[in-house]
């Protein structure tokens, strides 16, 4: 069982959860927000978050990525659970996350159906398939895109049948924190993703480039939703500024850290993006 806990990596659920609670905190700000869609949305989030996971230490594996690996243990490669049985529960995660999100199709349109195939395939795409994004360069797209624009936007449109604008703009926020704890990740495993011919973005940039991203993402995210945000939603948006400081300490750490010392800053930046999507979504949800 501690296997499995470790492969569903429970810090890394907050980039599955977290634009839910945003894009549902901007529905009830807008009065269209629908209640009985919140548990399926946050559970199909997280199983997508889930399913890329276990597919992520699968396909790692068949490519060695984690045979010098410097961060926490990989139950797959650590010999903990066997292939076939992370193969057979990859398969069980996305099927239910399909079979659940059905309800929200026939609620809100075809529109969600699309979306949510297209987080699932983008799951698998992640590691595996022709074309893996991660081995790419592109994981860090792949994060800002589907745990940031479509998330947001997604959910969103989910309760109010709608797009929105506002929703897009506070998708930045969700989108570039997921991609920097992606970042944090293939900062630490640029020696032994090059080594095994994994070209993450980090490993084409280097790492003293990865590392400036990392805080270039941290002060858009807080400050661009906040600023656009509070000039015709209020003050109240301008909550999540109260997160700077600890943004800061993270950029810090990230600059003078290396290897399993950004085990710390890794887990740190989950939280982060937790308080902060916490601050964002009290400030929404006080504005309306």
């Amino acid at each position: 069982m501690n296997a499995w806990l470790h492969a569903v990596r429970p810090k890394t659920l907050v980039a599955g959860a977290a634009p839910v609670i945003l894009g549902t905190a901007l529905a009830f700000a807008d009065g269209v927000v629908h209640w009985p869609s919140v548990p399926l949305i946050i559970v199909c989030s997280v199983l997508i978050q889930i399913a890329s996971n276990f597919i992520n230490e699968l396909e790692d594996f068949k490519r060695g990525a984690d045979e010098r690996r410097v961060g926490p243990v990989r139950a797959v490669s650590a010999g903990l659970i066997t292939p076939r049985s992370m193969r057979n529960a990859s398969i069980a995660v996305v099927l239910l996350a399909f079979v659940l999100g059905l309800p929200l199709a026939y609620h809100s349109g075809w529109e969600v159906l699309v979306m949510g195939v297209a987080c699932l395939t983008a799951a698998w795409a992640y590691t595996g398939g022709p074309f893996p994004l991660a081995y790419r360069g592109l994981g860090d797209v792949f994060a800002f895109v589907f745990f940031g624009l479509i998330a947001v936007t997604g959910t969103y449109f989910v309760h109010a049948r709608a797009w929105s604008m506002d929703a897009l703009v506070l998708s930045v926020g969700p989108g570039l924190l997921a991609a920097n704890i992606l970042g944090v990740n293939n900062i630490r495993d640029i020696p032994t993703d090059a080594a095994v011919g994994k070209r993450t973005f980090a490993v084409r940039v280097g790492s003293t480039t990865a590392r400036w991203v990392y805080i270039l993402f941290t002060a858009t995210a807080v400050i661009v939703p906040s600023v656009i945000l509070g000039q015709h939603r209020g003050p109240w948006l301008l909550l999540p500024l109260v997160s700077i400081p600890f943004g800061a300490v993270l950029c810090t750490m990230v600059l003078k850290r290396h290897g399993a010392e950004l085990n710390t800053v890794l887990a740190n930046t989950a939280v982060f993006y937790l308080v902060w999507t916490v601050l964002m979504a009290v400030g929404i949800g006080v504005s309306y």
